[in-house]
């Protein structure tokens, strides 16, 4: 199968490049033929401290740079938060972003390029209201899935990474 592109996958806050649902994306990725990469973020998480959202979007942004052939970025929570900045300075093909924060305190509020962009998010995330994140993608018109889960989307990780294969079908 050719390639069709490449995909950096960026975990939550709490969480790490192993974690259930980027790896479950990067698995459809590659099934689809496309290469995959999970940084690890897991030594500017532990401080929590808003400053290092910069640090870890720089990161970000240096490892797109490095990338060969289309680039897709994908993430949850923070990792959604920091692909979609990212797609500001990096040219990609589309984003896909798990319960994505649409503020984050001592920083800034989400931004994103104009690219297909498919969200899930859950009705019940305790920690990013649903009608806070339809209300940002509205105006953008993006793919919008809501489901029946909290913030971490537990139960729905296989919908995610069918999804997300759907998704990246779309674009090759």
């Amino acid at each position: 199968m050719p390639q069709r592109g490449h995909v950096i996958l960026s975990h939550g806050l709490e969480s790490g490049p192993q974690a259930t649902k980027v790896v479950a994306l990067a698995a459809a990725a590659e099934a689809l033929g496309w290469t995959s990469e999970l940084p690890d973020y897991l030594d500017l998480d532990r401080s929590k401290d808003p400053a290092q959202v910069a640090v870890r979007l720089a990161r970000l942004v240096e490892r797109c740079r490095a990338a060969r052939g289309p680039l897709v970025l994908a993430g949850s929570s923070m990792g959604a938060f920091i692909s979609a900045l990212a797609s500001l300075e990096v040219e990609v093909r589309g984003l896909f972003l798990l319960a994505p924060p649409v503020r984050i305190d001592g920083y800034r509020e989400l931004a994103a390029a104009a690219v297909p962009t498919t969200i899930v998010h859950g009705w019940d995330d305790e920690l990013i209201p649903a009608t806070a994140v339809v209300a940002w993608a509205a105006p953008r018109k993006d793919e919008l899935m809501l489901v029946n889960d909290n913030h971490r989307l537990s139960t729905h990780v296989e919908y995610s990474a069918e999804a997300f294969a759907r998704f990246l079908a779309r674009l090759a």
